[in-house]
């Protein structure tokens, strides 16, 4: 329901299903009203808020106070939200402008996860450069945008997640900011295009706030349905375990393109029949008591 303030209150009881389905498992832009009905419909209790995560849309006060009503009546909650890095507004631009205007698209959306009562915005990032004279100034690019970020976030309630790439970059942007501030999400299927993917998730493991639970072969980011490639469930189930991660739901980053399957409700049950199988796997986890990893 909404408050008198127009800020989302989850309703009673929606998360109790342990997965979450991302908004964009069809389309990132449009009418999301249909996505979210069907998300609904297919039993899931909360979404992954995709619309729009690569590209330069605002959200309106209008558009927002209208999502919260959505959320409402489909029984849902927001468990995450992805926010845009930006095209010409990009949050990490070497031109000034650019990375000021990048920087509101960023505000513009941890104002948005507030008002949904959300507090996790996953975020991408540029990997450090390799070339020595632009590391300094990509760096002080970073800790410039992330400082004037601080306060809004803090003001919010909203920690940023930023979205595993190359783990070397991301182990030295969480050794600069603390866990009240930023943290890490892990996508399984960036991390499966990567030999050591697991074994970089496991030595950060304390920073995860945020999961983008998605499978592939290994040759590519497919987005495909759990247990339909090639990444080892178990042994993430069992970092996942002994992570900082405590959200009682876990978001999937699924999409039909690479499935086959041609009913959409269809693709609906099996994304939410594979996701509880897994969660079912984390809790097992948490409950054993041997090793994590």
């Amino acid at each position: 329901m909404l408050n008198m303030s127009g800020i989302t209150e989850p309703k009673e009881g929606v998360m109790s299903e342990p997965v979450g389905m991302t908004t964009d498992y069809a389309s990132s832009t449009g009418d999301p009203e249909p996505y979210l009905r069907a998300i609904a419909e297919a039993g899931f209790g909360s979404i992954h808020w995709c619309h729009q995560w690569n590209t330069d849309f605002i959200y309106g006060e209008a558009e927002t106070r209208q999502i919260a009503r959505w959320l409402s009546e489909f029984g849902l909650a927001l468990n995450d939200l992805h926010g845009s890095a930006g095209k010409e507004k990009s949050w990490s631009s070497e031109v000034e402008y650019a990375r000021r205007a990048g920087v509101e698209l960023v505000r513009n959306r941890i104002d948005m996860a507030r008002r949904l009562a959300c507090d996790v915005v996953i975020m991408h990032y540029p990997a450090e450069p390799d070339e020595p004279a632009e590391r300094q100034p990509y760096w002080d690019r970073f800790r410039k945008t992330m400082d004037e970020l601080r306060p809004c976030a803090a003001e919010s309630g909203v920690r940023i997640a930023i979205e595993n790439g190359v783990f070397g970059t991301i182990e030295k942007m969480l050794s600069l900011y603390g866990p009240d501030y930023l943290g890490l999400c892990y996508d399984s299927g960036h991390g499966n295009c990567i030999p050591d993917g697991l074994d970089r998730l496991d030595g950060i493991k304390d920073r995860l706030i945020a999961l983008h639970l998605d499978d592939n072969d290994g040759t590519g980011d497919q987005h495909r349905l759990i247990f339909s490639g090639t990444v080892d469930w178990q042994r993430l189930a069992g970092i996942i375990a002994a992570s900082g991660y405590d959200k009682p739901v876990m978001t999937m980053e699924v999409v039909t393109k690479n499935e086959g399957i041609d009913d959409e409700g269809e693709f609906l049950r099996r994304a939410l029949e594979t996701g509880r199988r897994f969660a079912s796997m984390v809790e097992a986890e948490r409950e054993s008591p041997g090793p994590a990893s």
